[in-house]
């Protein structure tokens, strides 16, 4: 057998220099076989400052690195699906202004027409004031639900799986996409909001205030309500088709584009627990709250004759989102 090759003397090191006694066991010899603390010795333990020394490998972030504080971790990855759908929103602008132009469409070429036919007395406002809170109900709604679709997509694309691979718990994979989701509706409804001149409404701080909270609530519940169908559903198709049938009309339902009680006995009932219905009376008691001689005089939803209070109905949307959040993430929390 041919002998391996030795390692090249060190000069700088008398203790490797060819002809020069070595005693054995000597401390710190860097040569000596069975020596403590030497490196590159056969049978010798290495330090963990030797050029040969194992390293250790976290389980985050590759080898050589110690794994960060687990919290910290998961803020980490809540913080980046939200930079992502930032991006995704930035580097799609045609994308996002189409979503805006329907309900522009609707709040000035619909509102506009029909502005002349209903009479302000019957409203209290007129169409076009009465109708902007349901027009912003509808621009947060959209991207809201595109948070669903894009879980399905990329669960069959393959995306989900890798991301699956951080190190990270998987409903904060669900929590960082829900808050990406509801700060894109909300950054997209406020485009919507600088409009509120146009229709009549004061450019008042608290008013402004007020209406940004409440589309924020209304965006956080439907984006989780997204979800919670989202991970239910494995086809895009079987999602699509179930949100044809059911958007139209909790819109309709929401009172977004006429007065709730013009409905039937059944549709009230419907309207109770429509979230959207509670989104648009939210709203549109915001600005009542600022603005009274724009007030709307219908009702929005009621419980057998019964108004709730304001709070009370931000404080609904807020636990419906909460509790469809929590449910979608012990759903998605199960190994697959």
């Amino acid at each position: 057998m041919t002998a391996p090759a030795l390692p090249a003397p060190d000069a700088s090191n008398p203790s490797n220099t060819p002809g020069t006694p070595r005693t054995a066991g000597t401390p710190g010899g860097s040569g000596t076989p069975g020596t403590p603390g030497t490196s590159g010795a056969p049978g010798t333990p290495s330090t963990s400052g030797g050029s040969g020394a194992p390293k250790p490998s976290g389980a985050a972030g590759g080898p050589g690195r110690e794994p960060g504080p687990p919290l910290r971790n998961e803020l980490r990855a809540v913080h980046a699906l939200i930079h992502r759908d930032l991006l995704r929103m930035a580097a799609q602008p045609t994308h996002t202004a189409l979503m805006l132009l329907q309900p522009v469409l609707y709040l000035f070429v619909l509102g506009g027409g029909l502005a002349a036919l209903i009479p302000d007395s019957s409203l209290g406002t007129g169409y076009q004031a009465y109708l902007f809170p349901g027009m912003l109900m509808m621009t947060v709604q959209a991207p809201a639900i595109i948070v669903g679709v894009r879980l399905i997509t990329d669960r069959q694309s393959g995306y989900l799986r890798e991301l699956l691979m951080a190190p990270v718990a998987r409903p904060t994979l669900l929590l960082g996409s829900c808050a990406g989701g509801t700060l894109v509706s909300t950054v997209q409804g406020t485009v919507l909001l600088a409009l509120a001149g146009a229709v009549g409404l004061p450019y008042d701080p608290l008013l402004l205030a007020l209406l940004l909270a409440g589309m924020i609530l209304a965006s956080f519940t439907v984006t989780a309500l997204s979800l919670l169908l989202a991970v239910s559903i494995d086809r895009p198709e079987a999602f699509h088709m179930l949100l044809g049938l059911v958007m139209m009309p909790l819109l309709f339902l929401s009172g977004g584009f006429f007065p709730l009680h013009n409905l039937p006995g059944w549709a009230h009932a419907l309207a109770a627990v429509n979230p959207l219905a509670y989104g648009v009376d939210l709203l549109r008691r915001c600005i009542a709250l600022r603005v009274p001689h724009q007030a709307a005089t219908t009702a929005g939803i009621h419980w057998s004759g019964w108004q709730p209070p304001l709070l009370l109905e931000g404080a609904i949307l807020l636990a419906g989102g909460a509790m469809a959040l929590l449910w979608a993430a012990h759903r998605f929390g199960r190994p697959e």
